[in-house]
């Protein structure tokens, strides 16, 4: 309805202010570190219940896989749908519902009676709301962090190495205890604390805005509630009067219908972003990085348990790995916050190095041999994702992260989608868990090929615009030299 007087308010999103890099951040960091415990820490740990499941339901290593792959594709898939949800809503909203519907999703998965009922709950309900969690929180970890982003980026992810070391053996307790079937349902009822990081997701709060009245005079306002809604900071306050200015210059604070509706939609979905040329390579890179990122650690346990190593033992190496990919994330995490090297640079050296540990597994056997795999595949997994988001980030700006992640996510999901089984069909085909890891290892090593291509797109537009620069400087320069001119009398 129009105020009084025929003036009519708009709101039109505006920059967000600063990153604060401390206070309430640490909550935030907090929030996020759980999240990602409880959930990349839980499929990284699925290995454990995946063999389990695999011998109950007597299926091949493909049809068992499928289980994970689907989740973690439906974490892809959904990413800009939670994106725009928190845009729309709030991030803490969107990431209750999420802790809610992954919980509810595994407990109905624990009553499942065959491998199908699997895949729409463990598999598509939770990775479901593993998606309206992960997203939405760490994108607002890239909000409240500018100067320390790397790090904390790397002590957040650092929750799925300890969860991960935490869950492995004590999913195999529950398997012992109560079955499969039991160790979900306490898995259902754990992961209800994602509702309780959702709780700790403060909005920005918004700061002033701009208010246009009439004729175009401005005066500094702040709405109160702009923080709660879309969490996106600032906010502009137009006040418009229809019947003053719709033929004057301070009619573009109005804007045509179309640009209107176009503004309102780049606020919850930055669709723009599929016409920049490095993001598109960058997700790329992000593809068939994820054809090899799951797999392994599914993969792990049934490997070493077909190579005679006891339950124990074989759950054993998911926490030797788990306890150097904390040390990777922190350890990378605090090298990239130095800025000694170009955090692409350093990426593209541990994909390289990441997969070059993948090919080498199969020619380990026993139990000393896996752990020392487990070990360099640990942290080398974790200096990989310390800095892969702060790249993100780097690439589009942090203020496009929230959309440019849902984006990436959503073109990383099919890679998601179809790594573990198709490690599992070559697994499969060979009879030997070993093939998992080589697919793993190849699809990695092509991905480095796309960070190659992306850090030789960013220095030559580095140099296109320290060229211009340098010739924008030298007419500017002429100019004003031929302005110069002799004042009487002096020589």
């Amino acid at each position: 309805m129009d105020s009084p007087g025929g003036v009519r308010r708009r709101r039109v999103a505006a920059a967000p202010t600063a990153a604060p890099d401390s206070g309430y951040a640490c909550f935030i960091l907090l929030s996020c570190f759980l999240v990602f415990g409880l959930t990349f820490g839980v499929i990284k740990a699925f290995g454990v219940l995946y063999v389990e499941i695999h011998k109950y339901f007597e299926t091949t290593a493909t049809g068992a896989s499928w289980i994970t792959s689907i989740a973690v594709a439906t974490i892809h898939i959904v990413a800009p749908v939670a994106s725009a949800l928190s845009a729309r809503y709030s991030h803490r909203s969107v990431v209750i519902a999420g802790g809610l519907i992954c919980s509810l999703g595994v407990v109905i998965g624990s009553y499942a009676s065959s491998l199908t009922e699997l895949y729409l709950t463990v598999g598509f309900l939770n990775g479901f709301g593993y998606a309206l969690t992960w997203t939405p929180t760490v994108t607002m970890l890239g909000l409240y962090f500018e100067k320390r982003r790397p790090m904390a980026n790397a002590l957040s992810s650092a929750g799925e190495c300890i969860l991960t070391f935490v869950l492995t053996p004590l999913f195999q307790l529950l398997i012992d205890t109560y079955s499969w079937r039991g160790a979900l349902l306490i898995l259902g009822g754990l992961q209800l604390n994602l509702c309780v990081c959702g709780m700790l997701l403060r909005p920005r709060k918004a700061t002033a805005g701009r208010t246009c009245v009439g004729g175009g005079v401005a005066e500094e306002t702040e709405e109160p509630g702009a923080s709660e809604g879309s969490d996106q900071g600032t906010v502009q306050i137009c006040l418009e009067d229809p019947g003053e200015i719709p033929n004057s210059e301070d009619s573009k604070c109005r804007g045509t219908k179309g640009a209107e509706i176009r503004t309102k939609i780049l606020r919850y979905v930055d669709y723009t972003l599929i016409t920049n040329a490095q993001f598109m390579v960058y997700s790329m890179f992000g593809l068939f990085a994820a054809l090899g990122f799951f797999a392994p650690a599914l993969f792990l346990v049934p490997y070493a348990r077909s190579k005679g190593i006891e339950e124990y033992q074989a759950a054993a190496l998911m926490s030797i790995s788990a306890v150097l990919d904390l040390s990777g994330r922190v350890l990378f995490g605090w090298v990239a916050n130095l800025r000694l090297v170009e955090t692409m640079q350093q990426l593209t050296a541990t994909v390289i190095l990441l997969g070059t540990v993948l090919l080498l597994c199969p020619l380990t056997s026993s139990f000393a041999e896996l752990a020392a795999f487990s070990a360099a595949y640990g942290l080398v997994y974790g200096a990989t994702v310390a800095v892969h988001i702060t790249v993100l980030a780097e690439v589009v700006g942090a203020h496009r992260l929230g959309s440019a992640l849902g984006f990436f996510m959503l073109i990383r999901s099919s890679g998601g989608l179809l790594g573990p089984p198709v490690a599992g069909y070559f697994i499969d085909q060979g009879e030997n868990y070993g093939m998992g890891f080589v697919m793993a290892g190849v699809s990695l090593i092509v991905s480095a090929l796309f960070l190659l291509l992306l850090h030789q797109m960013t220095r030559r537009g580095q140099g296109s615009t320290a060229k211009s620069h340098d010739m924008h400087t030298d007419t500017m320069g002429r100019s004003l030299g031929g302005d110069e001119v002799k004042e009487p009398g002096v020589k």
